[in-house]
């Protein structure tokens, strides 16, 4: 879907125009006592490159940048206390800094992206990578 745009409902064509404010997003609904908070967003800062603002390697524009919208106080924390976590590893590395913005999802509407847009990589499994990961692994987090 879309959210954190400044334009009311929209569509991927339009959220392309780079005018909406838009970030193309993942809509993560799971149940606590199944899976944490804190393994979603391993997997979120594993598998992308949090440091490079609007865009995801070739992919440029502000619906490309990354961007983390919780619902809880408590998936805020988490999110800032992984965010820092990662941060002292990547800059150990010798990338800028993290550009990820948190924001409470309450203030920004979230959009359902269009039919073809969902579930895309079920529907054509070899049909994007991300080839803009950093490759490092989130640390463990001291109690």
């Amino acid at each position: 879907g879309y959210q954190g745009g400044d334009f009311g409902a929209t569509d991927y064509r339009t959220v392309c125009t780079g005018r909406t404010g838009h970030a193309e997003v993942v809509r993560v609904t799971y149940d606590e006592s199944i899976v944490s908070t804190r393994e979603i967003l391993r997997v979120f800062w594993e598998n992308h490159d949090p440091t490079q603002g609007y865009r995801q390697g070739n992919d440029q524009g502000t619906q490309y940048r990354s961007a983390i919208f919780y619902t809880t106080p408590e998936q805020k924390a988490m999110a800032e206390l992984t965010r820092d976590a990662y941060a002292s590893v990547i800059a150990q590395r010798g990338y800028p800094a993290i550009t990820t913005s948190i924001q409470d999802a309450a203030d920004h509407t979230y959009y359902f992206a269009e039919d073809y847009h969902q579930q895309y990589l079920y529907k054509r499994p070899n049909g994007y990578r991300c080839h803009a990961n950093t490759g490092l692994a989130l640390p463990a987090l001291s109690s």
